[in-house]
């Protein structure tokens, strides 16, 4: 199979985030961007949340609606992306709308557009290069599967939400195991909050 093409599109914080060897990566980690597009995405990837390190929350790598892949952060930095787990995974973040603009609503939580067969596609083929390319990668899971925290609805501070729900219902992950060399991960315990 030919090398996925990846556009290099390096955050400008990208050399302030922490380094790491390729040896300790052994987790992928599926996110939803819950976003509209590809320029929301970037740009909200773009925000310093840290005034400590000037950086912010962005995963490694984006695939967008047509399945063009772009890298954010070079595998070898923790990037921020998902709780408790990001010195040793790698975060892959798929356009889909989610559940935007409403997300802690509690009236809004269905993810209804399902990704693209383009998006699917350039994932599978971008796990199979990562496989190749880091000898511990052994693991994937989704945000949700990690990030367990509950927190109060938007709408009704009464009820109680999953803070992540992605990469959601919708996600096909049968077809992109499929193949792709790497057990699902399914922690008892969620993770601390570093």
């Amino acid at each position: 199979m030919p090398a996925l093409a990846i556009d290099h599109w390096p955050l400008p914080y990208e050399e302030r985030l922490a380094s790491r060897p390729s040896s300790a990566i052994d987790l992928v980690v599926i996110h939803c961007t819950e976003l509209p597009d590809m320029t929301m995405a970037r740009e909200f990837g773009e925000r310093v949340h840290y005034a400590g390190t000037q950086t912010g929350n962005s995963g490694h790598y984006y695939i967008d609606l047509e399945g063009r892949v772009f890298q954010f952060v070079d595998d070898t930095r923790v990037a921020n992306h998902v709780c408790g787990y990001n010195p040793r995974s790698i975060g892959i973040e798929l356009v889909n709308i989610g559940r935007y603009p409403h997300w802690g609503d509690s009236r809004f939580q269905a993810f209804t557009v399902p990704y693209t067969a383009a998006q699917i596609d350039s994932l599978r083929a971008l796990l199979g290069q990562l496989h190749s390319k880091h000898a511990n990668l052994r693991w994937i899971a989704g945000h949700e599967d990690l990030d367990r925290r509950l927190e109060p609805a938007t709408d009704d501070p009464a009820t109680m939400l999953p803070r992540r729900q992605d990469p959601g219902p919708l996600f096909p992950w049968a077809d992109v195991l499929k193949g792709a060399g790497l057990e699902r991960l399914m922690p008892t315990a969620p993770a601390d909050s570093r």
